[in-house]
């Protein structure tokens, strides 16, 4: 059951990953940017090859995971999957781009290779994705953060962050749209609108909020199979108040997951 696996980036969460990672699941090979080839081939264990392209790699691998940014799977996503590799992706917020999808979806049909969403920072995917299988009626998401956690984005324009003593919501509308304004948060959004209804009929809702301690992600939705709500408040990594601790666990199981008999 050993597979070759090249991991995309090398940040907190890629970071997270490899320290955690027990045998014998073991990454291959580590793609970053070219001009940070040599002061991370000196940070990681020898047997990691530390390319800054495919070509580079001695091997072809078997399996890509993302743990790097939107731009990174724009940059590399078809080109693994047109190779035959099959890729797992944190940054699903970039998949709200209709030509971005669609560019994956054509390179992951021409090399026979699959395009794996992780559950990243939330909960319930799973379910959400066999209850679409038996129809969906209607999808809700929720996400609750610190005003701190909106700065720089268009909630400063709405909202004064630094003032505020009240929850109050900034933006509702389709997940697509959230994805569109507001990048840097857009993952969670993605992923449940992949499971569920899509896009275009996944209704997101964004709030600030001062009494929160963390992130709150609450995904409400109902269909043939009955109803479903779940709440998760996650905490981000300890060196990265940017990175959810979940969705790097999220990477570390699916790297666990193709070196295992048991698949979970």
């Amino acid at each position: 059951m050993k597979s070759r696996v090249l991991l995309i980036g090398h940040g907190a969460m890629a970071q997270t990953v490899l320290a955690a990672l027990p045998a014998p699941a073991a990454v291959d090979f580590l793609l970053v940017r070219s001009h940070k080839v040599t002061a991370v081939q000196a940070q990681v264990p020898a047997q990691i090859q530390v390319v800054s392209n495919l070509a580079q790699c001695t091997h072809k691998p078997d399996f890509a995971l993302e743990c790097a940014s939107h731009s990174a799977l724009s940059d590399y996503g078809a080109e693994l999957l047109a190779a035959g590799i099959d890729l797992g992706v944190i940054s699903v917020g970039a998949l709200a781009d209709p030509t971005l999808f669609e560019q994956l979806q054509a390179a992951a049909l021409q090399g026979g290779a699959q395009l794996h969403i992780l559950a990243g920072a939330v909960a319930g995917i799973d379910a959400l994705a066999a209850a679409r299988t038996g129809g969906l009626d209607e999808v809700h998401y929720t996400s609750r953060k610190p005003p701190a956690s909106w700065k720089n984005t268009p909630a400063e324009q709405m909202l004064d962050l630094t003032r505020l003593n009240a929850a109050t919501v900034f933006y509702e509308g389709t997940a697509r749209e959230a994805a569109r304004q507001y990048p840097a948060n857009a993952n969670v959004a993605a992923t449940i609108a992949l499971a569920g209804l899509g896009f275009d009929n996944t209704h997101v809702q964004l709030i600030a909020d001062p009494a929160a301690s963390g992130n709150i992600h609450h995904i409400q939705a109902c269909g043939r199979f009955g109803t479903l709500s779940i709440e998760l408040q996650g905490q981000p990594l300890p060196d990265n108040p940017k990175t959810s601790t979940l969705a790097a666990l999220s990477a570390l199981r699916a790297l666990i997951n193709r070196s295992g008999w048991l698949v979970i």
